[in-house]
């Protein structure tokens, strides 16, 4: 039953609905990660990571809702069951228990890396089907790539 009927075609539709629902996993997979590392911080940067932790997880949370919105304005439902995200979810995720600051950094910024990437995926291969999804997809591309770099600065330098 479609209750919102989308001005796109369906093959369109499918294309973006696909890239969107994708996205949405990514992005509250990532707001999952990032307060799970968020309580279990440990080291000497603890509260500016801490603090720029929540940065992560609120710009995750808003894209989410507007990538949501978006699938709805389609006729497409989202899918953001806790089950449906751990079923889905694939990026790289913080052990058990105290994680230290250095090690938190670089998870988020893998994290959020492998998420960049796969919006690029996105992106391209919503340019034809929808370029109102795609132009969707590059302003959060731009926002996370943002966040991967803040947090990439935070570990130089590195003991390479």
């Amino acid at each position: 039953m479609t209750v919102v009927k989308s001005t796109l075609p369906e093959p369109a539709r499918r294309v973006a609905g696909d890239a969107l629902q994708s996205t949405l996993v990514d992005l509250l997979g990532l707001s999952l990660i990032g307060k799970q590392a968020h309580w279990n911080i440990v080291g000497p940067r603890f509260r500016s990571i801490h603090l720029q932790l929540d940065e992560v997880v609120s710009l995750a949370r808003t894209h989410a809702d507007t990538v949501a919105e978006r699938s709805s304005a389609l006729g497409l439902p989202p899918d953001g069951r806790p089950e449906t995200i751990a079923a889905a979810y694939t990026l790289p995720g913080p052990k058990e228990g105290w994680v230290r600051d250095t090690e938190v950094v670089q998870l988020i910024v893998d994290a959020l890396g492998t998420a960049v990437e796969r919006l690029r995926e996105r992106i391209d291969t919503t340019a034809e089907a929808d370029p109102v999804t795609q132009d969707l997809l590059i302003g959060i591309t731009s926002d996370l790539e943002k966040q991967r770099w803040m947090f990439d600065a935070e570990n130089w330098p590195r003991d390479e």
